[in-house]
């Protein structure tokens, strides 16, 4: 098995809270990682139908069979059985009594929020990070692999090709996730909906342009987009609050959380597509920004980044926010690096007084130096520095 690197806050949390709660998207590792980690755990699936409806139908008896030490997956199914937990481990007040697992975030934090609000500590965990695959010697020579391929377990544990697992991948989530978080009627202009998303990756997000291409209601796609950011489809990363400059872009931006399924939605079939495809330079963006989000993510932080953006062009792709300090990475696909690279950035770092050691610029190279400017680094030696 891969090492995961959340496997240590998971283990920490346990021994805090009386309830340890991993989400993140199906078939991201999570069972596999609870199940490894805790091997002297009880393990059940509400995915079974007969588990389901004893929780449902009989909570007290469940949590009678289920006293302590268990792990439930895909508790959202159950959505009744939280009060029972609630009331069962604040009279037993003991650590590390359950650790549950689900794959959509809003039933569940929902059921949370009501529930178990200050019981469970919340830890999300996305597809393989670059560092995670390094680990195993699993990491892809070119980022046009990586790219191609993205993270998810399945395809590392089972040699799946990539083209194979997606397709699948999508056909289950409309099947098993949509019916759960929403009643959508027609399912085949949805999969047109997300297609038209992945068209749009690293670009503003235009919700009329969408509508209208699309063919629903501005109403809709809000709607939509809030379901595909519940179940980890996608995210849409947010301008920068600070009033450097005035007339700020304020759209977000949108990404994928998983680079192989947006090329799948692309419809790109091999690696080689990635190089000469009209959105590599998006894709390229869109796999970067994802590693620092599993980077915070999967340390059990919470991913403080945003994008800059004026009315007169001038960006900076990506800041970081840390410890209430702001850096900056300009994310470039081309192997050759320019000193125009940094032109976004020296604008920002002028306004916000930014010194050249908190400015980098990401590209697609196998060399990583100093400039003038700031650092420069290859995308391959950017989380093991």
């Amino acid at each position: 098995m891969i090492q995961r690197t959340l496997t240590e806050k998971l283990i920490m949390l346990g021994n805090k809270f009386p309830i340890v709660t991993l989400t993140g998207p199906r078939q991201s590792g999570k069972s596999t990682l609870l199940r490894s980690v805790l091997p002297h755990y009880k393990y059940v699936s509400m995915e079974d139908p007969d588990n389901q409806l004893i929780a449902l139908d009989d909570p007290r008896g469940f949590l009678k069979t289920y006293s302590d030490k268990t792990i439930i997956d895909e508790v959202q199914r159950v959505p009744d059985l939280f009060s029972y937990l609630q009331t069962h481990v604040d009279n037993e007040n003991k650590e590390g009594m359950y650790y549950l697992a689900g794959s959509q975030n809003f039933l569940l934090m929902q059921s949370i929020s009501q529930s178990l609000a200050g019981r469970t500590a919340i830890l999300k965990l996305l597809p393989f990070s670059h560092e995670e695959l390094r680990q195993a010697g699993l990491v892809s020579s070119t980022s046009d692999e990586e790219i191609f391929y993205g993270g998810y377990p399945r395809i590392y544990d089972k040699g799946i090709h990539p083209s194979d697992f997606y397709s699948n991948y999508i056909q289950t989530y409309v099947e098993k996730d949509l019916r759960l978080l929403k009643n959508i009627d027609n399912l085949s202009k949805f999969i047109r909906f997300i297609k038209l998303c992945a068209g749009r990756i690293g670009q503003l997000l235009n919700l009329s342009s969408l509508a209208n291409e699309a063919g629903v209601a501005v109403s809709t796609v809000q709607s939509w987009l809030s379901v595909l950011e519940a179940s980890y489809i996608l995210y849409l990363l947010k301008p920068d609050h600070n009033n450097y400059a005035k007339r700020l872009i304020k759209s977000p931006k949108l990404y994928f959380y998983d680079t192989g399924l947006a090329c799948s939605l692309l419809e790109i079939e091999e690696s080689t597509q990635v190089s000469t495809h009209f959105l590599r330079g998006g894709l390229f963006e869109n796999m970067v920004i994802n590693e620092f989000i599993k980077a915070s993510l999967h340390t059990g932080q919470t991913p403080r980044l945003t994008f800059w953006r004026d009315s007169t062009g001038n960006e900076v792709d990506l800041l970081v926010s840390l410890k209430g300090k702001q850096k900056a990475y300009e994310i470039k696909s081309g192997a050759t690096f320019s000193t125009d690279d940094f032109k976004g950035i020296k604008v920002w770092s002028k306004l916000s007084g930014a010194h050249p050691e908190d400015c980098h610029v990401i590209y697609n190279g196998d060399r990583g130096f100093a400039t003038s400017f700031g650092g420069v680094i290859p995308w391959s030696d950017l989380f093991f520095q």
